[in-house]
């Protein structure tokens, strides 16, 4: 599917609830290009949800850019690029720089645990503003529920990160997400030891439910350096909570397009989350136990519901203009050093 269809009800949506709480200028710092070669042959990891691959084969430079058109059409917006982690590396991450260049955007190169540092250097030498290490490179024989930070990212690639003054976008693992006591643990000492690398806790933790948020905030509020995007949140209880800890300096919209092209609405059983999809616009998805389908015609997209979660956050914390514009723009301006 090439860019996307607004329909009635996602015009309404836009213009009745986000149109004027929106910013002019929305720079989106949690994006994924990829072409079809690049996962051709590509064998995914069986630790990672399947649900996503559902949405789009493929997702070109001008195919985001195409949909960003239809999805804010009064506004302007900047992608923060990289590949997608779960394809060919070799090819998906000279085709984010490649696209980056084009169009004066920051690109993040996607690594595994056991990429040299040369290659690194190198990779920044080449325009690359930061890296985008992720789970499923972890070594195989540990077991999913037993994958820590440093498994999939390693202490000298973060040493080099410190020293760079690098990004990292950090997708965290474990079953606990967010609340895991190992994760908050080694997010307090990542903060401590590499205060110069430019870390960005992704999907705040992927607190998606009350369980996965839990008590976290109470030990992440002394953090001094963790940057957070909402990427893909639509619980409006994370955003907050990660609002009132962190304040809004260090929290930044992503989008996590394509995957946020999906037309759902998330809800929350038995301690974790359903996508509620419109049926049979995903294929068969009885035995994906975070997809149900409904017959409901009003379901507008995943991009509309996460920002409708942050308004819902926005009203309830009182926020003011300015820290709408920055949570949605400015604090990544500053971040990636972005002209625009």
């Amino acid at each position: 599917m090439f860019g996307i269809t607004a329909t009635p009800y996602d015009q309404k949506v836009y213009a009745e609830q986000l149109a004027d709480f929106l910013p002019d200028t929305i720079v989106d710092i949690h994006v994924h290009l990829w072409e079809l070669k690049a996962k051709e042959g590509y064998l995914s990891s069986a630790n990672l949800v399947t649900w996503p691959d559902l949405v789009a084969p493929d997702c070109t430079y001008e195919d985001l850019m195409a949909s960003y058109a239809t999805m804010f059409p009064d506004k302007r917006v900047y992608p923060v690029l990289m590949a997608m982690p779960t394809c060919h590396l070799h090819i998906g991450n000279p085709y984010a720089l490649e696209k980056a260049k084009q169009n004066r955007l920051p690109a993040l190169y996607c690594i595994k645990p056991e990429t040299p540092l040369e290659e690194i250097r190198q990779a920044f030498a080449d325009g690359f503003c930061g890296v985008k290490p992720y789970l499923n490179y972890a070594p195989s024989y540990i077991p999913a529920k037993e994958i820590r930070i440093y498994d999939f990212i390693t202490p000298a690639q973060f040493e080099l990160m410190n020293e760079l003054g690098g990004v990292v976008m950090l997708h965290i693992s474990r079953d606990g997400r967010l609340a895991d006591p190992v994760n908050i643990a080694q997010l307090m000492e990542i903060d401590q030891r590499y205060p110069n690398a430019k870390v960005i806790v992704a999907h705040i933790g992927r607190a998606y439910t009350p369980d996965s948020l839990g008590n976290a905030f109470d030990t992440l509020k002394h953090s001094k350096n963790l940057y957070f995007d909402f990427t893909a949140t639509t619980y409006e209880p994370a955003i907050t909570a990660c609002i009132e800890a962190v304040g809004s300096k260090r929290l930044m919209f992503g989008s996590d397009m394509p995957i946020t092209k999906m037309r759902m609405y998330r809800i929350i059983e038995n301690g974790t989350y359903i996508n509620v999809v419109p049926r049979g616009l995903y294929g068969d998805v009885s035995n994906d136990p975070h997809m149900r389908e409904t017959d409901e015609e009003n379901v507008t997209t995943f991009m509309y519901e996460e920002l409708l979660a942050f308004k819902k956050s926005a009203e309830k914390l009182s926020l003011t203009r300015e820290e709408i514009t920055d949570i949605m723009c400015n604090n990544a301006l500053r971040l990636f050093k972005m002209s625009i």
